[in-house]
C-alpha cells in the first residue's frame, strides 16, 4: 500500500512539474539590452464557471480576475525591487491603467492593440501581459486542501496561466512562463503569483544575479 501511495505521489509530482513551461528567446539579450521600464497590463481572462450568470456579469468578473493578476505581479516585483533584485523598473499599475483609460483603451478592447502600440502609448520599453483560464474565482480565494482522489477525478485543477514579456520596439515575444493552476498553487491570486514567480526566479530574465551568472559563463 505504501509503495502504491509513493508511486502516485511521484507520478503526480512529475505531472505537475511537467505542466510548467518556461521559454526565453535566443535574442533576449540583444533586444532587451536597453530596457529600463516595463508595464504590466491586465491579463486576459477566460472564466468557465458552473454558476449561471449573465454575459455582462461574466465580463465584469473576467476583468476583475485579470486585474487581480496585474496587481499581484506588481506587488511581487515591488517587494523584490526594494532589495534591488531587478535590472529594470516596473511602471506603477495605477499609472498604467490611467494612461490606458485616457486613450480609451479598456479591458474589452485592449487586445486589438499591438505590443508596439501599447509601449508607445505607455512610454515603456516592454510589456508584461498574459492569459488566465479559470473555473473558479481565484481572487476571492479557493479551497487548497489536496488529496490524490481530487487529482484522479480532475477536481484539483482550477485552470492555467501564462505570463509573457514582449519587446516594445519589435513586438517580439522575449519570455513566457506557463503553469497549471491547482489546489497546490495557492489560496488566492496573490499566493499563486508569489509562489510561481519565486519558483521562476532563476529563470526570470531581468534578475540581476541571473544576468551576472550568464556573463560569467
Amino acid at each position: 500500500m505504501k509503495k502504491h501511495i509513493a508511486l502516485l505521489f511521484t507520478l503526480a509530482s512529475f505531472s505537475l512539474f511537467a505542466q510548467k513551461n518556461i521559454y526565453e528567446s535566443s535574442k533576449f539579450d540583444a533586444l532587451s539590452k536597453n530596457h529600463k521600464t516595463l508595464a504590466i497590463i491586465p491579463f486576459l481572462t477566460n472564466l468557465d464557471l458552473e454558476e449561471d450568470i449573465s454575459k455582462n456579469e461574466l465580463k465584469t468578473l473576467e476583468e476583475k480576475e485579470g486585474k487581480a493578476v496585474q496587481n499581484a505581479l506588481e506587488t511581487y516585483f515591488s517587494r523584490r525591487k526594494n532589495r534591488k533584485k531587478f535590472s529594470v523598473e516596473f511602471q506603477n499599475v495605477a499609472n498604467t491603467n490611467a494612461i490606458l483609460a485616457q486613450q480609451k483603451i479598456t479591458y474589452q478592447n485592449i487586445d486589438i492593440y499591438t505590443i508596439k502600440d501599447l509601449c508607445k502609448i505607455l512610454k515603456v520599453d516592454g510589456i508584461i501581459s498574459g492569459n488566465i483560464d479559470l473555473n473558479v474565482l481565484l481572487s476571492k480565494g479557493v479551497q487548497t486542501d489536496f488529496s490524490f482522489i481530487d487529482y484522479i477525478l480532475g477536481d484539483a485543477s482550477y485552470g492555467r496561466i501564462g505570463i509573457k514579456i514582449s519587446d516594445g520596439d519589435t513586438g517580439k515575444l522575449l519570455w513566457k512562463y506557463e503553469k497549471e493552476i491547482n489546489k497546490k498553487s495557492g489560496k488566492n491570486t496573490m499566493a499563486l503569483i508569489d509562489g510561481m514567480m519565486k519558483r521562476a526566479t532563476r529563470k526570470f530574465p531581468y534578475d540581476k544575479e541571473r544576468k551576472r551568472n550568464k556573463r560569467k559563463n
